[in-house]
This record gives structure tokens, C-alpha cells and sequence, in this order.
């Protein structure tokens, strides 16, 4: 029998950059049309990884700009964060850059297991940020990066499999520094 894990991921970004389409798009497999602002909504969906099942809980976050004051809530029992920016808008990446920091600072950890993801890709007419800015941050970052399209359901299985991988990449790594050798 496998063992379920828990695992608490919350999705934060600029307003209008996703979020909602992405974790909507995950869990029930449809991309939504309309568009009302989220306050805060919460999915779960059951992920199987190998052997192993992972119970994801999404906090899908209300957008967020450079002023915000991310709550605790955002940072304590969390194990890892899909950080959303839209293709379409270079403001919107200039706040994921803000809201990382932040969350460094809370977090006082010097590596997150994050996902920053370029949604929107579908848009690329109308984009302002290249895919090699986002590759570049995530890697400043030592993150992983995807673009994709809610709205096309383009690599949105990816992003939460790649932040249920970023979480064990970080735990593990955690877990070597801090073992003692005895000679």
C-alpha cells in the first residue's frame, strides 16, 4: 500500500496572472472563461508520484503586489510554492521577484522548494517576458521553471509535479546538511 503524503502548496502571483485557471485547470481538468477575482480558494486533488501518493492541498491566493504583506499562514505548515507571473506582463514578474524575497525573509531558509511558472504562453504575440528571463530567475533561485496555458491545459500536470519533486529535492537536502560525521 502506498503511503499518502500531505503536502501544502500555495500558488501566489499579481492579480490576473492564472492562478485560479491553473489550480482550477489541475484539479477538475477545464479551463474557466469568466474571470472573478479570488479572495482565497483552497483544491485538493490525490497525486501519484511512483510508489508513492502525495495529498495536495492548494491555497489558491488572492493577487498580490509588491506592497503586500504575505500573512504566516502563507509561510507556516507550507511546503512548497508555484510563484505565477503572465508572459503578457512585465509587471507581473517584477512582483514575483518581490514576493520570492519576501518569502526568504519569512522563511529564513536559503532554499525554498519553489515552481515559478510564466503562465499565459499561449499569448506570445502579446508577451513582455521572455521564456530565458523566467529560465534565469528560477535559476538564480536554484527553482525550477515551466511556461504554460491554463487556458490550453499546457503542462499544468507539470507544475505540481514538479513542485511535489522540488519539496522531496529540498527535504533530502535539508536532511544531508545536517548530519554529523564521528571520526
Amino acid at each position: 500500500m502506498p503511503l499518502v503524503r500531505y503536502r501544502k502548496v500555495v500558488i501566489l502571483g499579481y492579480r490576473s496572472v492564472g492562478k485560479t485557471s491553473l489550480a482550477h485547470q489541475f484539479v477538475e481538468g477545464e479551463f474557466l472563461e469568466g474571470y472573478d477575482p479570488t479572495v482565497e480558494n483552497t483544491y485538493s486533488k490525490i497525486v501519484t508520484l511512483g510508489k508513492d501518493e502525495f495529498h495536495l492541498h492548494l491555497v489558491d491566493t488572492a493577487g498580490q503586489d509588491e506592497y503586500s504583506i504575505l500573512p504566516y499562514s502563507f509561510i507556516i505548515g507550507v511546503h512548497g510554492y508555484v510563484l505565477v507571473y503572465s508572459v503578457t506582463s512585465l509587471h507581473s514578474f517584477q512582483v514575483i521577484e518581490s514576493l520570492y524575497q519576501k518569502l526568504h525573509e519569512g522563511h529564513g531558509k536559503t532554499r525554498l522548494p519553489v515552481v515559478l511558472v510564466g503562465n499565459k504562453a499561449d499569448l506570445s504575440p502579446d508577451r513582455e517576458v521572455q521564456a530565458i528571463e523566467g529560465k534565469k530567475l528560477a535559476e538564480s533561485w536554484g527553482a525550477t521553471f515551466i511556461e504554460s496555458s491554463a487556458r490550453e491545459n499546457q503542462l499544468t500536470q507539470s507544475i505540481f509535479t514538479k513542485v511535489i519533486q522540488e519539496i522531496a529535492r529540498v527535504e533530502n537536502s535539508y536532511g544531508q546538511e545536517r548530519r554529523c560525521s564521528l571520526m
